[in-house]
């Protein structure tokens, strides 16, 4: 579909690649700071507009029930993000911490980096994808080094060179992928498609597919941090800007899961022809189950309350990646749900996170501790953040992994008892260190109390999250639904 029609796919992609452009001149560090806020909100007010425009948008670019509830959800984290950073970013500059040049190219990264997440969520072309997940790895790496400190320059290496890897590793996937699908629709970008593959995969080889799933399942999962290549995502958290922690932690594994998700339904059409490909989902329960197992496990180490949450990250990207290689429709829905209600509770843990650590003057447990005795509005935040992330009711959570552990038990028992457990002694990780961080003896301050207008963003977080728990919308859960038998 073209013409009026397919504007709001285009340019929900150029208004940030447009914005960082701008970005990157601005004399002001001060006015960049709105600039990235104006243009977040105009990227997630076009980004509403995608359900009523679906279709092809050009050659590239197609807007599907899937690509454009991601997409919405990803402009939204990205709004709420450029406003926490108004407040971050001027107390990292006061502090010493950036200089204004570095603020000025944080905000060009920050769109750069949205831009080419929603570039990968929208393009049905492979190789788009692949350049657009390329893209948004080098602008994340140079944002978490942007401090240049000893830590944080390790930290966007070690980023670098293991998201390389990975990347790498999709790439030859991907190329398998268009060998696979060429043989059958013949050269051209039919044959690059997320839409011809779909159209294909009962026709395509299967011994071909089945390498490039290996790949482009190691690849992808890399960027959403599933075992064994998960070890950039603490560090790069740990080392980031606060509000882009928020962004990374949420956005990253969208773009990969997504990916996985479209993949895994081209081999399953496969496998249901006798096409001779592999059933994906073992595959994808075993790095999702691994990823649950380490991530909680790792939970009960921390020092550092950034890193800590990033294993809760991990944790959350197997449970998601589970879900999907259970499949059927039940478990696909349930795993979609995860994956929104994950996004934004997540993103308001650490935006609570980020203004905490710049008010006690540190980001370690020892820093952080009775926050509601002291700063009753950013403890109580804090602590509905953390119980939501850690599954309790009455938020949202606390549904989507009851739904994902019932399939799980109805269909892989023995697995369901290891998952159990796994979500089990999360939730026990991250309610000791909710009472610590809000409940326990309050710390001394070193820096000022954030004000309302830097906590409305993690607050509308965590109503969506809570009401989303106590009521899921007939028409939101209607349309997940619907997505999840296209992807079954």
């Amino acid at each position: 579909m073209t013409g009026l029609l397919a504007a709001p796919a285009v340019l929900v992609v150029l208004v940030p690649f447009a914005a960082a452009a701008t970005l990157g001149v601005l004399p002001g560090m001060r006015l960049a700071a709105w600039v990235n806020l104006a243009a977040s909100g105009l990227v997630f007010l076009l980004a509403c507009l995608l359900p009523f425009s679906p279709g092809d948008a050009g050659l590239l670019l197609r807007v599907d029930p899937l690509a454009a509830t991601m997409a919405i959800l990803a402009a939204f984290i990205g709004f709420t993000a450029a406003w926490v950073s108004i407040g971050c970013i001027a107390a990292e500059q006061a502090a010493g911490r950036l200089d204004p040049p570095r603020v000025r190219l944080y905000h060009a990264l920050f769109q750069t980096y949205l831009g080419a997440v929603l570039l990968a969520l929208l393009a049905d072309n492979l190789g788009v994808m692949w350049v657009a997940i390329e893209a948004a790895t080098v602008a994340a790496v140079l944002v978490v080094g942007l401090s240049r400190t000893h830590a944080a320059i390790e930290a966007a290496w070690k980023f670098f060179i293991l998201c390389g890897v990975g990347i790498a590793l999709a790439l030859f996937g991907t190329i398998l992928l268009t060998l696979a699908a060429g043989s059958v629709l013949g050269p051209g970008f039919a044959a690059m498609s997320w839409t011809g593959l779909a159209r294909a995969a009962p026709h395509l080889p299967g011994p071909l597919l089945n390498l490039a799933f290996v790949f482009v399942l190691f690849g992808y999962g890399t960027k959403a941090g599933l075992v064994p290549l998960h070890v950039w995502l603490p560090d790069s958290h740990a080392e980031g800007p606060t509000p882009f922690s928020a962004v990374l932690g949420a956005l990253a594994p969208i773009v990969a899961l997504v990916a996985l998700l479209r993949l895994r339904a081209v081999l399953s059409a496969n496998v249901a022809a006798g096409g001779g490909a592999m059933a994906p989902g073992g595959a994808l329960m075993a790095l999702g189950l691994l990823s649950v197992l380490l991530g909680t496990i790792s939970l009960w180490r921390r020092g550092d309350v950034k890193r800590f949450f990033a294993f809760s990250s991990i944790e959350q990207s197997g449970v998601i990646a589970f879900a999907f290689g259970l499949g059927g429709r039940m478990a696909v829905f349930a795993g979609l749900l995860q994956l929104i209600l994950h996004a934004l509770a997540k993103a308001a843990v650490f935006q609570c996170v980020g203004r905490a650590a710049q008010l006690k003057g540190g980001q370690r447990f020892t820093d952080i501790g009775g926050l509601i005795a002291g700063h009753p509005a950013l403890g109580w935040l804090l602590a509905g953040a953390i119980a939501a992330v850690a599954g309790l009711p009455p938020f949202g959570l606390f549904v989507s992994e009851f739904l994902i552990l019932g399939e799980a038990v109805l269909r892989v028992p023995w697995l369901a008892l290891l998952l159990g457990a796994g979500l089990i002694l999360g939730a026990l990780g991250l309610i000791l260190r909710l009472q610590s961080l809000c409940f326990g003896p309050p710390t001394k301050d070193c820096g000022p109390a954030p004000g309302g207008p830097a906590l409305a963003a993690p607050a509308v977080h965590l109503v969506l999250v809570l009401l989303l728990g106590l009521a899921l919308p007939m028409a939101l859960g209607g349309w997940l639904y619907g997505i999840a038998g296209t992807f079954r």
